[in-house]
């Protein structure tokens, strides 16, 4: 039976810029999947957008698509699927077409995802009567519809799969379910139809598991001290046949470990009702999944059930909520602990002295539990304690009284305070998720190639 090999490269941005390469070049793959996007990333995007017409993407994708070109020149085959587009698939598309162009590689075409962006187009849905409540608290957008900063639809693998049939190399989308990367490949290739659930829950959950790189093959493992060499871990295969049965693995002698836990934990993660894992594709049953060893770092995964997609797509919005800052600064000797947690108030007792009340504060004495307060506890009174002090207010202005009250600690504080020489921490604005749905109907993917 033909097979298919997915691949995902990066997991988020950020993620270790050299794993793309290490798995295209050993990885023996059909698709290179490369993940970009998150709730916070969307927001960063659009406010780079704004600033400049020609951003708003994630351009660690052009320095990876730049190393690429060897790979593709060798292996004309290989395609690529990623939401690196963000904000503006159009401008990334843009540059990627450069670099294909600058090496030669004219004949790959690169194919454009968009409509997920419903900024352009919010006050007329809400107008239509979209109310894009808070899934939450239910609460209306038009609230806070004037500190809005981005809104995306989790567009599907329908677009994908349809910018592959037009004969692109290079698919570039901008906010899409993170499994429908993998999704619309599948489809693309195996030719299913977009009602039949089973073969579409099946591909998701391949997605699913390969979604965030290296987390299935030894990452953030429970057992990752059984991993092998994690620091040249490789990264997700999903070696699909047309059944929608799949082998998850990873590049032969890459670092990591692939079996039945590690990939139980990527499944699981993330997930609301296992078995009702929605997407705007198909509603998987996650449930339904039989993991079994098939070799060293192989585990086939099989039996994957559907249920028909919603009627409307997922919302991610962001907003204006504010400012932050959190500063931090060691403190060793002698009942560490408690001298740490009177520095941190002291800090928040200056600051009402100089007539600054704060909305939120929280003081934190890593080294002892505040990581997960209440689950792990201090064995023992530690030499030294890292303080960290976090505020939020409406009004930078109080944020930025209250950075400056970290570094005289050093000096009118009590003895063994250091680590203030990086400076003042900095003010973050603050950007808030509101999670909503829309109606599919009030959506349009827009697929064209380039």
């Amino acid at each position: 039976m033909r097979t298919v090999r997915i691949g995902n490269g990066c997991g988020f941005w950020g993620d270790n810029l050299d794993a793309p390469i290490r798995l295209a070049e050993s990885g023996r793959l059909d698709y290179l999947t490369l993940e970009y996007l998150a709730e916070l990333t969307m927001s960063i995007l659009a406010l780079q957008k704004q600033r400049d017409l020609q951003a708003g993407f994630a351009t660690d994708f052009l320095d990876v698509l730049e190393r690429l070109i060897p790979l593709l020149r060798n292996q004309p085959r290989l395609k690529v699927v990623t939401n690196a587009g963000g904000m503006n698939p159009t401008a990334c598309a843009a540059k990627a077409g450069a670099i294909l162009t600058g090496a030669g590689l004219t004949d790959r075409k690169i194919g454009v995802v968009s409509g997920d962006d419903l900024i352009p187009r919010l006050d007329e849905l809400l107008y239509a009567g979209h109310p894009l409540a808070n899934l939450d608290t239910g609460e209306p957008l038009t609230g806070i519809r004037e500190r809005v900063v981005s809104a995306n639809a989790y567009l599907g693998a329908q677009p994908i799969a349809e910018a592959l049939r037009r004969g692109a190399s290079v698919v570039i989308t901008g906010r899409v379910a993170d499994a429908s990367l993998t999704l619309g490949p599948a489809q693309y290739e195996f030719g299913w139809k977009w009602d039949d659930w089973r073969a579409l829950g099946a591909a998701t959950v391949a997605g699913h598991l390969i979604e965030c790189g290296a987390q299935a093959t030894g990452g953030l493992w429970c057992n990752w001290r059984d991993a092998d060499n994690l620091a040249a871990v490789g990264y997700p295969i999903a070696e699909m046949d047309e059944s929608g049965t799949f082998i998850l693995t990873k590049p032969e002698r890459s670092g990591g470990r692939v079996n039945i836990e590690t990939v139980s934990e990527q499944l699981l993660y993330e997930v609301g009702d296992p078995a009702k894992y929605l997407t705007p594709d198909v509603t998987a049953d996650f449930t339904s999944v039989r993991l079994t060893g098939d070799g060293p770092d192989r585990v086939r995964v099989e039996t994957a059930r559907g249920l028909p997609a919603t009627d409307s797509y997922k919302v991610s919005i962001a907003y204006r909520d504010g400012f932050t800052a959190s500063g931090t600064l060691l403190v060793a000797g002698p009942e560490a602990v408690d001298k740490a947690m009177r520095c941190g108030q002291m800090i928040l007792d200056r600051l009402k002295l100089a007539g600054v009340e704060l909305a939120q504060s929280n003081i934190e004495c890593l080294g002892a539990g505040a990581s997960a307060p209440g689950v792990i506890a201090a064995r023992s009174e530690p030499p030294e304690i890292m303080l960290r002090v976090s505020a939020s207010d409406s009004r930078k202005s109080a944020v930025e009284r209250f950075t400056k009250e970290f570094a005289p600690l050093v000096t009118s504080g009590p003895p063994g305070i250091t680590g203030y020489t990086t400076g003042r921490p900095a003010v973050r604005e603050v950007f808030a998720y509101w999670p909503a749905l829309i109606a599919k109907s009030a959506v349009s993917a827009n697929v064209h190639l380039c």
